[in-house]
């Protein structure tokens, strides 16, 4: 976090000796003027995992970010925001050149709320294994 470019707070964490940084695009700085927000996009697509958010049940096609390292995304839709017990859609794709890896989700995978459901300490939910990414040369054409 040098010179104010990645903003003044990230999400950590360590799972099994892993760290992983999460570089989430409303928590990076936005530059008044530039409508292309190259300083947030030169974080997110030198990452190897995107995690999507969407609200709204739109077809999530890898191709819309332009970007020669990210490998796989998981896509996440939320069901029933409104409602007491909101659950969310989650489905994972990969580039084509990415070789299949585990866990494997249900399809459709839906999860409920952190809080609800999972034991204490345990993720609620899977996200792929980043380094799965790391060969290969070609992008996929697909859509979630």
């Amino acid at each position: 976090m040098t010179h104010g470019q990645t903003g003044v707070e990230s999400l950590y964490t360590v799972f099994r000796d892993t760290e992983t940084v999460f570089h989430v695009s409303t928590k990076l700085p936005s530059t008044e003027g530039d409508t292309q927000q190259l300083q947030r996009k030169r974080h997110i697509g030198n990452d190897f995992v995107a995690i999507i958010f969407q609200e709204e049940n739109t077809p999530f096609v890898p191709d819309m970010i332009a970007s020669n390292f990210l490998h796989a995304y998981v896509v996440v839709q939320a069901e029933n925001l409104g409602m007491e017990t909101p659950s969310y859609q989650v489905a994972v794709t990969a580039r084509e050149y990415v070789p299949a890896f585990g866990p494997p989700l249900p399809s459709p995978m839906f999860s409920r709320r952190p809080d609800e459901g999972s034991p204490p300490g345990q993720p609620s939910r899977r996200t792929p294994r980043p380094h799965a990414g790391h060969a290969g040369t070609g992008p996929r054409r697909g859509q979630v």
